[in-house]
């Protein structure tokens, strides 16, 4: 077979982005991002998502340039137990992360007062690269990532968070990175441990929204599915 046969079969079967195939659909599992639009998203406690966060070229994408309208997106659904696929890329010496069991009562007045998160980070360029569980991968400042199989800034990283009542597993570019149980007196001294101890809401709930965080720099994110658990 010649090569430029080789490429046309391999585009061929190649998945369009943020599409289910005929499988995923039948297996349960739902886009969340439709690659065109926000629908589906809000900005934390509002009703609405600011024009800083950008549904452009296949992406949701954060463009800093834009002061204005600062703040993470939800979901406009909670989910309780679930299996959360996405790709991620952040810009050079970027920060972003993504959070979930998120709650928007009105006392909570951030995301991450309520939301656990899986870092998103330029690992050799930002700042929190230095420090201990809070690398791109991480749970973030509760435990270090098992592995580092993260890609260079720019580039594509896969990432899945599955949540399966109390058992929490998060995979970056197929790698099993963080493996714990929520919930149990193991889970509530890694609280006690971290920056999170005084808040009496941090990963209370069973069940909140999954939420993309505006940490001021660029980042994208897309092939966002969700399949939920039962």
């Amino acid at each position: 077979m010649s090569m430029a046969v080789l490429l046309l079969s391999m585009n061929l079967f190649a998945q369009t982005e943020n599409t289910l195939t005929d499988q995923e659909k039948a297996d349960g599992w739902k886009l969340l991002f439709d690659g065109k639009t926000t629908n589906g998203w809000h900005q934390f406690g509002k009703k609405s998502v600011s024009s800083r966060w950008k549904a452009e070229n296949g992406a949701l994408h954060i463009d800093a340039t834009q002061k204005s309208g600062a703040g993470d997106i939800t979901t406009d659904h909670t989910y309780a137990n679930f299996d959360l696929k996405l790709e991620w890329k952040i810009s050079k010496n970027g920060n972003s992360g993504i959070m979930f069991y998120v709650n928007e009562d009105t006392m909570y007045k951030e995301p991450f007062v309520t939301g656990p998160e899986m870092q998103v980070l330029d690992n050799d360029g930002h700042p929190d690269g230095k420090i201990k569980k809070h690398r791109a991968g991480d749970l973030y400042d509760l435990i270090s990532s098992s592995s580092e199989p993260v890609k260079a800034v720019g580039e594509w990283n896969q990432a899945e968070i599955k949540a399966d009542h109390g058992k929490l597993d998060l995979y970056l570019n197929g790698v099993n990175v963080v493996s714990t149980t929520l919930w149990n007196d193991s889970w509530w001294a890694l609280v006690k441990g971290s920056k999170f101890k005084s808040w009496s809401g941090f990963s209370k709930y069973k069940s909140g929204h999954i939420d993309l965080q505006d940490h001021g720099n660029e980042v994208w994110f897309r092939n966002i599915k969700i399949k939920e658990l039962k």
